[in-house]
């Protein structure tokens, strides 16, 4: 019986060997283990290399917002530090000289000064709450399948599409004496109201005007915020026999403490700089109560000709609105937790 003598390894069968992932029994383990080390390399190297391209492209990506942001924010920051610890007389053609903390201190010895900051947080202390209670009572009405809900949606949310100017003119014609305000609150038998002419009224008429701006703005947020509570809660709610208040109290308050953190954050900022219904329709009056600081700082800076004093009074309102947004954070994260 003949035999067939063992056909020698070809170079076919080399190279076969030589690309299996594996080690076999013509790739010894050891130099299994080199070629991937060194493909291993290889890749690390790719990655090596393409790590300083992926940041440079997501530098140029961020450059253009990191510019606004130090043009738009920090160099008006600056320059507003600088002009408080100047001081210049108006109309002068010298130099500003330097005076340190004097701006600060003539401030804190201002009555004027304090009136604008007492009125200032009167008026966000009543108008905050306000707009937010409002805002997410129309959210919760608007979420709940009504008919023509878009439509309400829609005419909510218009006068937050109209120029705050625009708004302010309307409501100074409405709440003329003269006015339609007045005509219908004459045609129920109440007397004719001042209102923006009257220091006692002047604060509640700039809480109606800002509110009914800025109502509808707010409620597209807190109505995002509820349309991304999972339905499968209330469901769950409803079986366990949960009434619509216990409902709101303990599913859609806790899911909506985000969005409402914002809006609450938002609406502050919002009001604390609010500038239009005062410059068009008051100017500051009736006796001061509608001098928010805001207005104030318009007031020194461009009818005083005193920039360095409205740079400080400027600083105070940064100052007073983080130490409040630091606070709103501080209860609403507790209360998150």
């Amino acid at each position: 019986m003949s035999t067939t003598p063992a056909r020698p390894a070809t170079a076919a069968t080399s190279a076969r060997h030589t690309t299996d992932s594996t080690p076999g029994p013509a790739d010894p383990p050891r130099r299994w283990a080199l070629r991937t080390r060194s493909r291993a390399g290889k890749q690390h190297a790719r990655k090596h290399h393409q790590g300083p391209r992926n940041l440079t492209a997501a530098a140029l990506f961020l450059l253009p917002a990191l510019a606004l942001i130090v043009i738009l924010r920090l160099v008006p920051v600056i320059q507003a530090v600088t002009d408080a610890t100047h001081s210049s007389l108006p109309g002068s053609a010298l130099a500003p000289q330097w005076v340190g903390l004097d701006n600060f201190t003539a401030l804190w010895h201002s009555e004027t000064f304090w009136t604008s900051v007492q009125q200032t947080l009167l008026f966000n202390v009543i108008v905050n709450p306000l707009q937010v209670a409002i805002a997410l009572g129309l959210a919760v009405l608007l979420t709940q399948n009504l008919p023509a809900s878009g439509l309400w949606r829609t005419l909510i949310f218009l006068p937050a599409a109209v120029p705050m100017t625009g708004s302010a003119v309307v409501w100074g014609i409405a709440l003329r004496p003269d006015g339609p305000a007045n005509a219908l609150l004459g045609s129920v038998g109440i007397d004719p109201q001042p209102f923006l002419t009257s220091p006692h009224q002047v604060v509640a008429s700039l809480v109606l005007i800002a509110s009914w701006i800025g109502v509808g703005y707010w409620m597209i947020f807190l109505i995002a915020g509820l349309n991304d509570i999972p339905q499968v809660y209330y469901e769950a709610a409803k079986v366990d026999g949960a009434g619509p208040l216990r409902r709101f109290w303990s599913i859609t308050l806790p899911q909506l403490k985000r969005p409402l953190l914002f809006v609450l954050v938002a609406d502050t900022v919002s009001n604390f700089v609010l500038f239009a219904p005062m410059q068009i329709l008051t100017n500051g009056g009736p006796e001061q109560k509608s001098n928010f600081l805001m207005y104030d700082i318009f007031h020194n800076s461009f009818e005083l000709a005193d920039p360095h004093t409205a740079a400080a009074e400027l600083l105070v309102l940064l100052g007073l609105m983080i130490v409040i947004v630091a606070v709103q954070f501080r209860l609403l994260g507790e209360a998150e937790d």
